[in-house]
């Protein structure tokens, strides 16, 4: 059934017209949003992802970048086992070493780089969002997992569900409130403090990118899932932290 021009919605009292043209704006949203990753503008990039339309393309980009991931994973299973470990270990190092070293060059040698205290924080961000990609994997973060045992299949295949569908919103949240914080540090050129040159979007735009670490996590897990509730297997298992995939 076609709605005609002056049909008005009760609930909100706005008419067919009114509707369809706040659809041809998020649409025209969202082009722009691709043009302005196309260009590869810092600025076009901040002033588009400003919009309304960010959301509805963050949503998409995030799902499709997750599948993504989770197929290069399934392709290469070393980056599967060893991605975020790989990027927390090294992060951590040069954590211990920064701080080490500015140990010694401030007691010893009565010196001290001043991105000695900058740096670190930074990295220890990129630890932990990646840290917390891999232990969605374990299902490590408050899993309930005592509580869900006692629990029948059926809701214990509904609880693992709503956890992936909390875990997916929350990504895509995050996705894009950091993708315009990073978008609005590269605009601006906004450096460490205590470098020269070091930019600080180098270090924030890792953040998007745990996330969609963190949704290829979910969907490996979802399907995972779904196997065991046709297999029959065990749905709820102990998590360890630390533990192998």
């Amino acid at each position: 059934m076609q709605l005609r021009a002056d049909f008005t919605c009760p609930s909100t009292g706005r008419n067919a017209v009114d509707i369809r043209e706040e659809e041809m704006g998020l649409w025209s949203e969202i082009s722009d949003i691709f043009r302005a990753f196309m260009s590869q503008d810092s600025w076009e990039i901040r002033n588009a992802l400003q919009t309304q339309g960010a959301w509805v393309f963050g949503t998409v980009a995030t799902a499709v970048s997750g599948l993504t991931m989770l197929w290069i994973y399934k392709l290469v299973p070393w980056l599967d086992r060893h991605l975020e470990r790989t990027v927390m270990v090294y992060s951590y190092l040069a954590i211990a070493f920064i701080i080490f070293w500015g140990v010694i060059d401030r007691f010893i040698f009565s010196n001290q780089q001043p991105w000695s205290t900058t740096i670190p924080p930074l990295l220890f961000m990129i630890m932990a969002w990646f840290g917390a990609a891999f232990n969605v994997r374990l299902r490590t973060h408050l899993s309930f997992a005592e509580f869900r045992t006692m629990m029948p299949r059926s809701g214990q295949l509904a609880c693992l569900m709503l956890d992936a569908v909390l875990w997916f919103v929350f990504a895509v949240i995050v996705l894009v409130t950091t993708t315009r914080m990073t978008a609005l540090s590269a605009s601006n050129f906004q450096i460490v403090l205590g470098t020269d040159n070091v930019m600080q979007w180098w270090f924030l735009i890792t953040a998007p990118m745990s996330f969609v670490l963190m949704v290829a996590r979910v969907f490996e897990n979802l399907i995972e899932d779904f196997a065991n509730w046709r297999s029959g297997a065990p749905l709820i298992k102990q998590a360890v932290i630390g533990g192998d995939i």
